[in-house]
């Protein structure tokens, strides 16, 4: 189905965790998100219906919906009070035969195996920064300043910090042992790429097309541990980095350097499997673009890089979540009210 031709009247349910461990203005922040979406879907003439997963029975909460006649717009990022619940989240869809907006399940779980996906990156000759998986035992040998640290198995920027950035072999040692204390897990050391920092949607299955590319400016900062996006800087407002880092959107790319960034990223995108969307980070040295993170369950909140990338292709919010509808619309098995207007048409 090309995505040009986009349909409207297949009806869309709007998945999402709320977690009763969050505070107030946690809820209020994601309930404010949730209203936007269901504006702009609605706007662009889909039929929506929340659906607010508060605890882990998904298979209940679903029981209701024919998955034959809905879409699942999955924005579902866990499974309250459990980790890594993306995973099982689309397992559970897949399980009760719903279509659904984003990457299978495989791909969730591989994404969260940073080295794993680093070895598969580096095997079909995706540059991607050196590194290893250590321990503080096996982290003797290092070589090459400055370094960087992260815990192995997270997502959203958890465990970086500008301490997360070392100059020498003391420091080394010391964050490789921070990571296994405080996050009880092995860390991934790796070159820091010390240069421009672009954050790339890219979006399709069998061709795949790319939003215009964000750069996460770090001018403002002398020190080079300073010079990453961390965790505060995406959940932290008032913090330096919060405050410190400039987005912009569109970069400012030559022309040729832009075909290498999208390049580079739609083969990681194809090597990873992603589907339907995702985010990839990567940081361009002498030339090269290096793959740091394939984010294949990407924020797409209004305010993110994401939806501000689609602003600037043309394509307002709105159509942007809506093409995502259609993606997942296009799997087999379609929901039959999707196929009886396709029929139709």
């Amino acid at each position: 189905m090309p995505i040009e031709h986009r349909r409207t009247t297949c009806r869309v349910l709007l998945l999402h965790n709320l977690d009763p461990r969050w505070s107030p203005a946690e809820t209020d922040e994601v309930r404010t998100v949730v209203q936007l979406l269901l504006e702009a879907l609605r706007a662009e003439g889909h039929r929506v219906s929340e659906l607010p997963l508060c605890d882990a029975n998904l298979t209940a909460a679903l029981a209701p919906f024919d998955p034959q006649a809905h879409v699942v717009f999955n924005w579902c990022e866990e499974l309250p009070g459990g980790p890594r619940g993306d995973v099982q989240v689309a397992r559970i869809l897949e399980q009760l035969g719903f279509n659904y907006t984003g990457s299978p399940p495989e791909v969730l779980a591989l994404s969260w195996d940073k080295a794993a996906v680093k070895e598969r990156l580096a095997a079909a000759g995706v540059p991607t920064p050196r590194g290893r998986v250590c321990d503080e035992r096996s982290v003797k040998g290092w070589q090459g300043f400055p370094a960087i640290v992260k815990p192995a198995f997270e997502h959203c920027s958890l465990g970086l910090d500008r301490d997360a950035v070392v100059l020498d072999a003391d420091a080394l040692r010391r964050r490789v042992r921070y990571v296994q204390e405080q996050y009880r897990q092995p860390a991934l050391v790796e070159d820091f790429i010390d240069g421009r920092e672009f954050h790339l949607t890219l979006w399709g299955n069998g061709r795949v097309r790319a939003l215009p590319a964000a750069e996460m400016d770090f001018s403002a900062f002398s020190d080079v541990r300073d010079r990453l996006c961390t965790y505060d800087s995406k959940f932290s407002p008032g913090s330096i980095h919060y405050e410190g880092i400039e987005l912009r959107v569109p970069a400012m790319l030559a022309e040729d350097e832009r075909a290498a960034l999208v390049q580079t990223a739609a083969q990681a995108y194809r090597v990873v499997g992603c589907r339907d969307y995702a985010r990839l980070d990567l940081r361009q040295r002498d030339g090269t673009f290096y793959v740091l993170d394939v984010n294949p369950n990407p924020d797409i909140s209004p305010d993110t890089s994401l939806a501000l990338a689609a602003e600037a292709a043309g394509m307002p919010y709105g159509r942007f979540v809506s093409r995502l509808v259609n993606l997942a619309a296009a799997w087999q098995p379609a929901p039959s009210s999707f196929r009886a207007t396709a029929r139709g048409t």
